[in-house]
């Protein structure tokens, strides 16, 4: 039967190509109308000049001149990147070093490990606005249980969210408990992957934790490191969401909290406050954050891969 089946591909190859091209053109139609042609229309319409929606005339690098190099324009553009740089470098520091400090007690399989697993990935499952809203809430200055705990040991009420000096950092906390589980998930199967026979070597030379963790574990997760190093910096440059839920679309209070994402949404669509929309702007900010998302991505990819080899 099995020498049947073989002859049976050997004459009639195209049913094997016609069957893997069936199996491929439902995705790469998916691809090409959801994702290359909103990308490439982008990249068309941030050379053109917009009345409202409608394009009125061909201005070149016009848009990008704007958002870069004049005000106020370039003021915006330059106070959300540095909010997203921000962004990037306190989620690699807090929620990835967390995380593998968390994967490598997990790693350990104390009493409660899976349970414990559990429920710092629970907080993945919801949905950003979800937490976003549930946020906004804790740290409401009048009620939220944040500034009602603090009032037991005596502290005043805290305008989290309505103060420049912290909102930012109340937003990033907020994001930092909603992506922790994933993270940590991805490192500890890095982890678990390490051969048990170097964990007990180490060991028996005398090795404890923090030589265990960093000259031994390490290293050896380097590809896991990769993996989580560079979501991290894509979803960094593709904040959205939560700013949006509990800072609104003008990254209040005065832009402390603005990022990309926001800048982008309310140039290309207006806002109520602002009032203003320049469609062609707003292509120009989504074509530079995707050249800065795929370029640098591109590099930390081929450098952090380069690294897996050395170590």
């Amino acid at each position: 039967m099995n020498i049947g089946r073989r002859h049976t591909a050997k004459a009639f190859p195209w049913r094997r190509s016609l069957w893997i091209a069936s199996l491929l053109t439902p995705a790469l139609v998916v691809m090409v109308l959801f994702v290359l042609w909103p990308l490439l229309s982008a990249f068309r319409l941030a050379f053109y000049e917009f009345n409202g929606l409608q394009p009125t005339g061909f201005v070149g690098f016009e848009n990008f001149r704007k958002v870069l190099f004049e005000t106020p324009y370039s003021d915006w553009t330059y106070n959300a990147l540095k909010h997203n740089i921000i962004a990037f470098v306190a989620l690699m520091v807090f929620e990835n070093g967390t995380a593998f400090l968390l994967a490598y007690a997990l790693l350990k399989a104390l009493p409660g490990h899976r349970i414990h697993q559990v429920i710092v990935f629970l907080p993945v499952v919801l949905s950003a606005v979800i937490v976003g809203f549930l946020w906004k809430l804790f740290l409401h200055p009048l009620f939220g249980l944040v500034n009602q705990t603090l009032a037991l040991v005596g502290i005043g009420a805290i305008p989290w969210l309505g103060n420049e000096s912290t909102a930012l950092g109340s937003i990033l906390f907020a994001n930092i408990w909603h992506w922790l589980g994933f993270p940590t998930l991805v490192l500890l199967a890095g982890m678990q992957r390490v051969s048990k026979e170097v964990i007990e070597a180490a060991r028996l030379d005398g090795a404890g934790d923090y030589v265990l963790m960093t000259r031994i574990i390490w290293p050896l997760i380097a590809p896991s490191v990769t993996i989580v190093t560079i979501l991290t910096f894509i979803g960094s440059f593709n904040w959205f969401e939560i700013p949006y839920v509990m800072a609104g679309l003008t990254g209040s209070p005065g832009g402390a909290t603005d990022v990309l994402g926001l800048y982008f949404y309310r140039t290309a669509f207006g806002s109520t406050t602002t009032g203003i929309q320049d469609f062609g702007q707003g292509s120009a900010l989504a074509v530079m954050m995707f050249i800065i998302v795929a370029g640098v991505t591109a590099i930390a990819l081929r450098y952090l891969r380069r690294r897996e080899i050395e170590l």
